[in-house]
């Protein structure tokens, strides 16, 4: 099976080069957090909604804010990312955090235009969903991402927690530089070596 890296020959070698994302590339993926994981997030959560729809109104919220927002939102982010090939650990962890990155921006947009919530409260929301996102994205790359996909639903659970039941500002404090510092240490840990074909 041929591999899907970049390859030349140098001097009768072939050299293998890491695929690089070009800018149109890194566009891709910023904006498919915007147009592939926003929708996807809103489908599911209106099907939660539905499926929870015998409960009590407050209840039925809760269940949904904390356990199905979570879960639904980390998994679409991490959706656009398996339309990968050739990458190197480094290039799907960027790639993850351009995804987190178009996500963020968009939701950050709908919660101050369309809701009224005032921006300050929502910037850090942004980089929480990029970093968040390429938490994943490191998992991804590690070819272990159920654990680092449970590390970023719990860091979304406690925020979404910590927002609702208003002791809220230690607790989102805590999410988000939990996220940004794992997602600074993950960064750190990617490489230019190529993550291998299954």
């Amino acid at each position: 099976m041929q591999k899907p890296y970049e390859t030349r020959v140098k001097e009768g070698v072939v050299v293998v080069e890491p695929h690089r994302p070009k800018l149109k590339e890194k566009t891709f993926f910023f904006i498919s957090g915007i147009i592939v994981s926003v929708p996807m997030t809103l489908l599911f959560g209106a099907l939660t909604s539905d499926f929870l729809g015998n409960l009590s109104f407050i209840f039925a919220n809760l269940i949904s804010l904390l356990i199905f927002t979570p879960l639904i939102e980390e998994f679409a982010k991490a959706f656009p990312l398996f339309y990968r090939h050739g990458e190197t650990e480094r290039s799907i962890f960027i790639l993850g955090f351009l995804v987190g990155l178009g996500f963020g921006i968009s939701e950050f947009f709908l919660y101050v235009f369309a809701f009224g919530v005032p921006f300050p409260l929502r910037l850090p929301g942004i980089l929480f969903h990029a970093a968040s996102t390429s938490i994943i994205a490191f998992g991804i790359a590690k070819k272990n991402p159920i654990p680092f996909y449970l590390i970023a639903v719990g860091l979304h659970f406690l925020n979404n927690l910590s927002a609702i039941f208003l002791f809220g500002t230690i607790g989102i404090i805590v999410a988000n530089l939990g996220s940004y510092y794992l997602s600074w240490r993950f960064y750190n840990e990617t490489s230019e070596r190529f993550i291998e074909e299954i």
